[in-house]
């Protein structure tokens, strides 16, 4: 294995990892010294990997996301339309809450950011014997949604109240 190889496998190895990998780690698995692993961590560093040093070992930075709360209203006929123009326009739906007059805030985690997840949740929906949590609130709720960009963000709002679907007022 040469150094571009070596130096590859270094990246994706953290990239792969959940926790941080030691330099002993990353030298036994590529058959190198620390002192060459400190080395290739500064050649990828300098190539503008954002790789952070840490007590335990080399994690990548994780890129930077930007969120925001929208509230919107539709028919349960319209949900799977709803979050596939969300994550088709690379948008990621975290959750979805909703205000209850006597209950306060209802929240469940969704974790949508693919069409697919959306397919998984609208069949879940489908064989459970739940419905929609908008369905307490006269269909009026709240998703928290992320993405890479505030312009990201604006280009889902626009695509909602396109479509009816995003209401404008105070949170």
């Amino acid at each position: 294995m040469n150094g571009v190889q070596r130096r590859e496998e270094i990246l994706e190895t953290i990239k792969n990892s959940e926790t941080p990998v030691s330099g002993s780690a990353l030298a036994k698995l590529t058959s190198v010294s620390r002192q060459v692993i400190v080395q290739d961590i500064a050649l990828l560093k300098a190539e503008g990997n954002e790789i952070l040093s840490t007590n335990k070992g080399y994690i990548l930075k994780a890129p930077e996301r930007v969120s925001r709360v929208d509230k919107v209203v539709h028919s349960d006929d319209e949900v799977g339309d709803e979050l596939n123009t969300v994550v088709d326009l690379g948008g990621f739906v975290e959750n979805v809450f909703v205000w209850h007059r006597i209950y306060g805030k209802i929240e469940a985690k969704l974790a949508i950011g693919t069409r697919a997840h959306v397919s998984e949740y609208l069949e879940s929906l489908k064989n459970g014997r739940s419905s929609p949590l908008k369905n307490v609130t006269s269909e009026y709720h709240y998703h928290k949604i992320t993405a890479d960009t505030e312009q990201t963000l604006d280009i889902i709002e626009e695509a909602l109240d396109k479509k009816g679907y995003l209401v404008r007022d105070e949170i």
